[in-house]
Formats: C-alpha cells, structure tokens, sequence
C-alpha cells in the first residue's frame, strides 16, 4: 500500500495569486478587459489558460491568444522574486519523508512556470513527479490530472491526500477519491468545503493534516467533512 501527498502549486505550496493577478492584469489591458480580484478568484484562479482563453480572448485568433496568455506567464515569471513556502510545508515534506510518503506536484500552471517557482522555493528536488494539467487530454477541474498522479506514484487515492486552494482543483482531487484539504489562502472554508474539501486550514501547521494522513495510511478512508 503507498499513500501519497499531493500538492497544488499555485495558492497551496506558495501564496502566489497576487502575482498572476497583477500579470493578467497587464495582460489584459491591451484588450480591454478589466480583472478585479473577485473575478479572478471566482473564474481564473485555478483554471488552465485554455479554459482562460475560452472565457476571456474568444474574440481573439488562436495565435493571439497564445500570444497573450505567453506574455502573461513570461511577465509573472520575471516579477518572481525571493519566495516563501506555505507555513509549515518543510515540516511536512520532512514528515513525509520520515513516514515514506510519495509526493507530486498537480498544476495547470505552465511547466515553465512550475519548474521555477518549485527551484526559488528550494523544494524541487522534494517533490520530483510534476504533473502538468495542460500536457494532458484534460485538466482540472477533470479529475485525470490526479489519476495520473496516483497513477505515477503508485498510491491509491483511498490512502491519499490532495492539497488545493481553488475550486477546480478541489472538485478535480475530489472528484478522483482523493481527500482533500482547502488551503484558504484566497477562499473561505466554506467555500473550499462545498465544494468538496474535507476540511480546511490556513497553512499546513494545522494539526489536522497529519491527523487525516494518518487515518488514510491506517484505514484508507475518510470519515467525512471536518468542521
């Protein structure tokens, strides 16, 4: 039996929606779409930019599109500078190690993108299987990005468990037989919860992780919603 631990990327391992926020905005501007960030959290944050072209730059041509949403994610990624993990996410990374756990990385950010902010966060080489929601026939909020997580770490999703911060990633992981904790970095709990989360925390020093991987190594299955 393997359990695995599976995080987003993006307002999960790094409070990082600030940030694409202000890159969409520049983005856009040039087309005259205006992006607040009740609009981003409610229809951008979480999303893939094929889901984001569609609903934003369908008055575009395919390449300006690309063009676009390119700029965007080379902007954000010139704007990194020094980033910080999620509180506790180290001490969870050393307690996963110490309890043999898998872990992978489940976005639909860019490769480009994950690939830089997992090396300034200092933790790639933590987290080695990067599965990348755009690479695939479907990403989130389907749930294939989280079977092909299980499926490349050899867990079962009964044993598991999936990290989110948005809505689309937590209907995904959920959908998948995951248990899932929302991270309320931008959402509420619950929010997080309707759609899905087990529970939610503000950061992983939240002594209910552990609590809940630990009944997934022992038992294999939730026992519903915390509150």
């Amino acid at each position: 039996m393997r359990t695995a631990l599976l995080f987003d990327l993006d307002g999960t391992l790094v409070d990082s929606d600030a940030e694409h926020l202000v890159a969409f905005q520049r983005a856009f501007a040039p087309h005259g779409i205006e992006l607040d960030r009740l609009e981003y959290a409610a229809n951008i944050m979480g999303a893939s930019n094929a889901v984001i072209a569609r609903r934003y730059l369908a008055r575009l041509a395919p390449p300006e599109q690309a063009a676009t949403l390119d700029a965007k994610e080379a902007a954000y990624r010139d704007a990194l500078g020094d980033l910080e993990p999620i509180p506790g996410a180290m001490a969870l990374l050393d307690y996963a190690d110490r309890r043999g756990l898998e872990r992978a990385v489940v976005t639909n950010a860019p490769r480009a993108n994950a690939e830089k902010v997992l090396s300034a966060l200092g933790i790639a080489q933590r987290l080695p299987i990067l599965v990348i929601g755009g690479e695939l026939a479907r990403s989130k909020p389907d749930p294939l990005p989280y079977l092909t997580a299980l499926k490349l770490t050899g867990a079962l999703a009964p044993h598991s468990v999936a990290f989110e911060d948005s809505l689309s990633g937590v209907r995904a992981a959920h959908a998948a037989g995951l248990a899932v904790i929302g991270m309320t970095t931008t959402l509420n709990s619950t929010t997080l919860i309707e759609a899905g989360a087990t529970f939610a925390a503000q950061d992983f020093t939240d002594p209910r992780i552990v609590e809940l991987i630990e009944a997934r190594l022992h038992s294999g299955a939730d026992k519903g919603a915390y509150v």
